[in-house]
């Protein structure tokens, strides 16, 4: 028997601003799409073109409020090329929420408050 990756599943209170975040924040595109007939959900999965991976979103039509994360230390990570050209963008966005200068690591912040490590890859 062997498992595999699929998808992390985050659920979001805007999908459309979430959708926007990703996409500038970490060049996630919309890879498919489900719609729930009588309109209760939506989940869309975001991939990132390299890794068959994906980030699962759901939005839900009955949620009236933003989710309260409380102390949900549960974070995505992402690698990236060049490290110095991700944080500038994520300085500019404003979403960057926390940074580990000494481990060579930052955190940015969704519109939901969900946190994603930004790592440099290895060289």
């Amino acid at each position: 028997m062997q498992f595999k990756f699929l998808h992390n599943n985050i659920n979001v209170f805007d999908l459309g601003k979430s959708l926007e975040f990703y996409k500038k924040a970490l060049s996630l595109n919309e890879v498919r799409r489900y719609n729930q007939e009588d309109g209760d959900f939506i989940l869309v999965y975001l991939g990132d073109g390299v890794t068959p991976h994906q980030l699962e979103l759901t939005w839900l039509r009955d949620r009236e409020e933003p989710y309260d994360l409380g102390e949900n230390e549960v974070h995505i990570a992402f690698g990236v090329d060049d490290f110095e050209a991700a944080h500038r963008l994520h300085t500019e966005m404003g979403c960057i929420c926390f940074e580990n200068k000494a481990m060579g690591i930052y955190f940015i912040e969704d519109p939901d408050g969900y946190w994603v490590e930004i790592i440099p890859n290895k060289k």
